[in-house]
């Protein structure tokens, strides 16, 4: 995709949502981080449904070790892994009360330190958390930079590493946003909605859907 074009492509999407945010629901950086690590191979609705009945009850580190991994487990019970996602929660607690204060750190090398985090969901904790103009390259993502030819790879890493060069540096901040939700709605997996997409004429994907 030509630079120009790139412009054009982001410009048409701030147009339609000019401030786009994750669909998870989330008050905090520690409430953010908890719905991230929740939301692997889980829908957002989906965790959103859980955090409604557990963070009244426990929204914070200390409160989550109170609680404890069993009695997580049972708010948790409707999200796919969670016996595996509750244990890495309460180990996550214990290093955020232990080593940060509490507090979610701000650096990606700590971030990655903690159980249940990788490096997507320590790039959506820095963009959406604290503002850092990272890409976190989920399975939409990856969908609609290699489909659009707006940067094209073979691993997530490849992609990301060409997003943060391609995107344009005044749209880089919501890029992450603005891809997901384009990837979800609109450049689904199966059946892309092409006639309805409004970066059509820029993308490259040459089995675009008629109808």
């Amino acid at each position: 995709m030509k630079p120009a074009d790139r412009v054009e492509f982001f410009r048409r999407l701030r147009s339609v949502l000019p401030h786009p945010r994750t669909e998870l629901e989330y008050r905090s950086p520690f409430e953010l981080l908890v719905a991230v690590i929740l939301s692997a191979q889980s829908t957002d609705a989906g965790v959103n449904k859980a955090t409604r009945r557990l963070y009244p009850v426990a929204n914070t580190p200390q409160a989550f070790l109170e609680l404890g991994s069993e009695d997580l487990k049972e708010y948790i019970r409707t999200i796919g892994l969670f016996n595996t996602k509750a244990e890495n929660i309460i180990k996550t607690c214990r290093i955020l009360v232990d080593r940060h204060g509490g507090e979610v750190p701000r650096d990606r090398e700590s971030l990655e330190a903690l159980p249940g985090v990788g490096r997507k969901t320590a790039n959506v904790v820095l963009n959406t958390a604290f503002g850092v103009p990272t890409i976190a390259v989920d399975t939409h993502i990856f969908r609609v930079a290699n489909r659009t030819g707006l940067a094209t790879g073979s691993t997530p890493l490849q992609v990301e590493q060409k997003l943060l060069r391609a995107v344009p540096k005044e749209y880089l901040q919501d890029a992450h946003h603005w891809l997901i939700l384009h990837g979800r709605y609109t450049c689904k997996a199966r059946k892309p909605a092409c006639p309805e997409c409004i970066v059509r004429d820029l993308c490259g994907f040459k089995s675009k859907t008629q109808v």
